[in-house]
């Protein structure tokens, strides 16, 4: 009898939960930024309960056979509403996923797309399955039941630096890094349009948790010599110029400069975290928690480097 009471217990908490996942409504709108290429814009502001986690852009492309979608957004339910937003401008079956990179908001609405090709650099799907229990488990933490259901997914192909024909839509993708130790970009030829995913941010401060700074700074020196007509960021409005790259590289030449002076002068962690932020700054969504999130785990290494190097004894 008490076995009965517990089955019944379980399978109405399962119904609860998915009726939660399915109610969490992401209201998704494709804007048409070129012709065949769409994009939805998220939200600049931090992971909430209350956006479910839907701070991030992700776009597609339509082509003759079928359509390309860039990056799968921040949970399972995302991911089924973006397929259900693209069914509705077309008929054509979505044929190829592609992953910018290994952040969570990017990558975890691959169940949307079970039984497809899904790309990306080695390095991203390393670094998936290294950490995507713990990148799903954050997120779980800091987004709450619109991540009900979701569940990591690998991809299952790797996206290789060169021109390829998807689709019959004539892309070039771009390997770089910076960001993460792998970073894709999509170019899509007839348009000149760029997906840089989160290499590039606007009016919203970049995120740093896996960064290599100097890597990051000469890829976007890379980025400002492609010919685009079409910026589509990580995070913040579609660009049709090189604002977003030059805003990003000023964050990210401050930051770099500002621990390191701070490291020099030895200040400890607490007293970095008081300096003031320029005020060229402040219309930057979550700058404050982004700094403080930098300052947490890039400054150790800038105080390493100004330790002094204790020579080796030499050998008796």
């Amino acid at each position: 009898m008490r076995l009965g009471v517990t089955f019944a217990a379980v399978a109405a908490v399962a119904l609860s939960t998915a009726a939660l996942a399915a109610s969490f409504d992401y209201a998704l709108k494709p804007q048409k930024v070129a012709d065949g290429v769409y994009t939805l814009i998220g939200k600049t502001e931090n992971f909430s309960r209350e956006n479910g986690g839907n701070i991030v852009n992700t776009g597609f492309i339509v082509g003759d056979d079928g359509v390309i979608v860039i990056d799968a957004g921040p949970s399972k339910a995302y991911g089924e509403q973006q397929r259900a937003a693209i069914a509705k401008l077309t008929a054509k079956p979505v044929v190829q996923v592609l992953l910018t990179h290994a952040h969570p908001d990017h990558v975890l609405g691959l169940q949307a797309y079970a039984g497809l090709p899904v790309a990306t650099l080695t390095a991203t799907t390393a670094a998936l399955t290294q950490s995507g229990d713990a990148l799903l488990g954050n997120l779980y933490r800091l987004v709450g039941d619109a991540m009900l259901g979701t569940e990591i997914r690998l991809p299952n192909a790797v996206a290789a630096d060169g021109a390829v024909t998807i689709a019959g839509r004539k892309l070039r993708l771009i390997a770089g890094s910076g960001h993460t130790d792998g970073d894709l970009m999509v170019f899509d030829v007839a348009t000149k349009t760029l997906f840089a995913g989160d290499l590039v941010f606007f009016q919203r401060s970049p995120t740093t948790p896996n960064a290599d700074i100097p890597t990051w700074l000469a890829t976007l020196d890379s980025i400002d010599a492609l010919d685009f007509a079409m910026l589509i960021p990580g995070h913040g409005g579609v660009l049709r110029d090189h604002a977003g790259i030059a805003q990003t590289r000023d964050y990210l030449q401050w930051l770099r400069d500002s621990l390191q002076g701070a490291a020099r002068r030895g200040l400890d962690m607490p007293e970095v975290l008081q300096l003031p932020l320029p005020e060229r700054f402040r219309p930057l969504a979550a700058l404050k928690t982004e700094y403080e999130r930098s300052v947490s785990h890039l400054y150790p290494a800038y105080e390493l480097d100004t330790l002094p190097t204790v020579p080796r004894s030499k050998p008796p």
